[in-house]
């Protein structure tokens, strides 16, 4: 196949690039740097002619509220649009495990309604739900900094692999449209503030954590139905241990 990933030289876009080409598929990265703008359209018309499939694992340059959200919207809406016109058999985005479950966060908010407007349009489509990455433990972790201590909650999390994400998106675009959500997750649960002070560990960052049930997850409440899968869900093979063990730093 032909296929589009938007958002390729990104962590997923670049694994993903490399896993596609490696099974035969004809890849085309757009982003700024290769003359596609999807915010405006611009340079799209031309990077989609003939393409099969479009992997969408773009992520906004900006998380405030506003702004993660028209990102999401006007590259969703414009990818979309292109692909209706030009015949494009499958739209496969990556979304989050409980975007529609966090109405704090207004990134999952903006993931949600990315979401919507891929299940409104004319294009057939699978949306990829998966959880944090191994690869956010440092962002979590700098984000939680409250006085010097790491102030986390105790709410469960089941992250994944990079890695794994970009094999199942293989998979994913490999198949048949879903027209619907496929959830991944890591291979096994744990509480973030221990996630965190196993990475602070390995680091070997000194540490001291705060654990705190109220502490907020980037300024939105959760517990412990937020960000682990709901139901039957695809599961990643690299354990979070063995991921630390191979770190390099």
């Amino acid at each position: 196949m032909k296929i589009l990933i938007a958002g390729g030289n990104g962590l997923i876009g670049k694994k993903l690039a490399v896993l596609l080409e490696r099974t035969g598929n004809e890849v085309v990265a757009a982003s700024r740097s290769s003359g596609v703008d999807l915010m405006t359209g611009k340079g799209l018309d031309a990077a989609i002619r003939g393409v099969d499939a479009v992997v969408d694992v773009l992520n906004s340059p900006s998380f405030e509220d506003q702004a993660v959200l028209e990102f999401f919207q006007a590259t969703t809406t414009h990818l979309l649009q292109a692909e209706a016109a030009t015949g494009v058999k499958h739209h496969v985005a990556l979304s989050v495990v409980g975007s529609d479950r966090v109405p704090d966060s207004g990134y999952l908010r903006a993931k949600s309604a990315q979401e919507n407007l891929i299940k409104a349009a004319n294009v057939p489509f699978t949306i990829l739900r998966a959880t944090q990455f191994f690869e956010f433990a440092p962002g979590i972790a700098q984000f939680s900094v409250v006085d010097g201590k790491y102030r986390l909650p105790t709410a469960l999390m089941q992250p994944v692999a990079a890695d794994d994400v970009a094999a199942c998106l293989v998979e994913v675009v490999s198949a048949a449209p879903r027209n619907g959500i496929l959830e991944l997750g890591g291979p096994e649960k744990i509480r973030l503030h221990e996630f965190v002070d196993r990475y602070l560990k390995a680091t070997e960052v000194p540490h001291t954590i705060e654990i705190d049930p109220t502490a907020t997850y980037f300024g939105a409440a959760i517990d412990d139905r937020s960000l682990v899968p709901q139901g039957h869900a695809v599961l990643g093979n690299l354990r979070y241990q063995d991921w630390l063990e191979n770190l390099r730093f």
